[in-house]
């Protein structure tokens, strides 16, 4: 419970800034009068849920299903990356720049080509998020891994240790916080990406609604599936930092006593 307070009292702030914003915003698109179509007041939107609230589960269910196949794909891929950069200095050289090139390619030059070549299924909306999802994951979980002590696996080696009992002993509690570091980076993004790729294409989905509501000008429509898609996307984040929560209790313990 005391966890539960501590982090209510982190984002109380945040919490309170939001809530005067959407005032000042309803106060304002009110008080000049501002053409609905231009900018709905939030009690439009809020009514705009309350219509579409029937169609919403599907298309949410749709958009995070994308999400977490693409964000476990990009989880093995980001991992077998980075142990191929830890482990082997010419796998670093080659794929460490092509990891880095690889990521100045806009998603959205790749999301038309990917639906021509692989049709308008799940196959494009999977491979869109694991490409924004893996670089995080791979970086982050390499750096980790490099990072390990050097005193420590030294020690663990000369009392007789294998490959498999450094990594395991070493290594992997070495690199967890920077891979779940880089997790959360990707489960921030992997939202945005499966409704990048619905647009290009889909049957359902939250993108496929956002299309449909601007060709509608449903203004109102939009901003509340804008919403959503915040909405589900910092419910992803949060189960994020909960996972890492319970995979690392010696941080939690740390923190809670002070590091004492």
């Amino acid at each position: 419970m005391a966890g539960v307070a501590e982090q209510m009292r982190q984002y109380s702030p945040a919490a309170l800034f939001l809530v005067v914003l959407v005032a000042v915003w309803e106060w304002t698109v009110r008080a000049r009068d501002v053409a609905d179509y231009l900018m709905p007041p939030p009690s439009q939107v809020w009514t705009a849920f309350l219509d579409q609230r029937g169609v919403l589960p599907a298309h949410i269910q749709t958009t995070l299903s994308e999400a977490l196949l693409g964000l476990f794909f990009a989880i093995v891929l980001g991992v077998g990356l980075a142990a191929l950069i830890a482990s082997l200095p010419l796998a670093r050289r080659v794929l460490y720049p092509v990891l880095v090139v690889s990521q100045n390619i806009p998603v959205l030059v790749l999301a038309p080509l990917l639906a021509v070549w692989f049709g308008f299924g799940l196959m494009p909306k999977v491979l869109i998020v694991v490409l924004i999802g893996f670089f995080p994951i791979a970086v982050n979980t390499a750096e980790g891994l490099m990072n390990a002590d050097r005193e420590m696996i030294a020690l663990v080696r000369s009392m007789g240790a294998s490959r498999w009992q450094v990594l395991r002993t070493v290594l992997v509690p070495s690199a967890v916080p920077s891979f779940f570091a880089g997790l959360q980076i990707g489960a921030a993004y992997a939202v945005i990406g499966a409704v990048i790729a619905e647009w290009m294409g889909a049957s359902s989905g939250l993108g496929l609604f956002i299309t449909r509501s601007q060709r509608a000008f449903r203004t109102d429509q939009i901003f509340m599936a804008v919403v959503v898609i915040a909405l589900v996307s910092i419910a992803l984040f949060v189960s994020v930092q909960l996972l890492a929560r319970l995979a690392m209790p010696w941080r939690r313990y740390g923190a809670n006593t002070g590091g004492n």
